[in-house]
């Protein structure tokens, strides 16, 4: 069986609130203002990935991100956590590119790089959360799309999926191809590579393409953000007056009511 796992580089959804910058002319996040990792749901979909063929047994797992070439350190470290290949299609134009955008050119990669029975993805990306890649995904290969799932068991022929409700869960069998979008779950935390692995990846070969080699165009939007900021709070601190405790309780009460009957 053939696996492919779709990756993203993002800013550092951990940065600290005063360390975080936007760049209103851009409408997007300063470079710079944190660190770039690994989406973390598309690490639980790596993980979830690798489980399945440690029970399966006889299946191979390649990565593929769309991003800029600093992405490939995100496939690097799926390949120290033992992904069989990688490959990165460039990202030269729009760096925000809509999940309309990302699901075609993803879609033709993966055309491009073989035959896949499962297609793995985020449920959504940590940065912009818009959850839409994997259902366009499906619909740019006309394949059906599983959401939500946290595990995957192989069912002779098929796949034994469990996935996340609002009331539970549920159990389906799928006949592939067929793309998941992976949610996370406390059975499939990233796993650390070792040092010895981080290294052999740095010596394995990279795919690499541009949108111009899979033919894909992606200059077109569905739709564009028309303003990006970070909201502005002002608060206001007052300290009630007095020299004892029942002073202090009467002008806070009287404080209050004068606050009330403004509003």
């Amino acid at each position: 069986m053939n696996i492919l796992v779709c990756m993203k580089q993002i800013l550092d959804p951990e940065v600290p609130a005063r360390d975080f910058r936007v760049d209103a002319l851009h409408k997007e996040a300063e470079r710079g203002s944190a660190n770039l990792v690994t989406n973390i749901f598309c690490e639980n979909a790596l993980e979830t990935a690798l489980q399945f063929r440690e029970r399966a047994g006889d299946v191979k797992i390649t990565v593929l991100s769309f991003g800029a070439p600093s992405a490939e350190d995100s496939l690097r470290k799926a390949l120290a956590m033992k992904a069989d290949a990688a490959a990165l299609v460039i990202n030269e134009g729009n760096p925000h590119p809509d999940p309309l955008t990302v699901a075609q050119v993803l879609a033709a990669a993966a055309k491009r790089l073989g035959s896949f029975d499962l297609i793995l993805v985020g449920r959504e990306s940590g940065d912009w959360g818009a959850g839409q890649t994997g259902g366009l995904l499906a619909e740019e290969l006309g394949w059906p799309c599983l959401s939500f799932v946290d595990s995957i068991e192989s069912a002779g022929g098929k796949v034994r999926v469990k996935r996340q409700t609002e009331s539970g869960f549920e159990i389906v069998e799928a006949e592939p191809p067929v793309v998941l979008t992976i949610t996370n779950d406390e059975h499939n935390v990233p796993r650390i590579p070792k040092v010895r692995d981080v290294m052999m990846a740095h010596r394995q070969p990279l795919t690499t393409f541009n949108t111009a080699d899979l033919g894909v165009d992606v200059s077109s939007r569905y739709y564009e953000v028309a303003q990006l900021s970070i909201p502005q709070k002002e608060s206001h601190c007052e300290f009630v007056p007095g020299d004892t405790l029942d002073q202090k309780v009467d002008a806070l009460a009287r404080r209050l009511l004068e606050v009330t009957a403004a509003l």
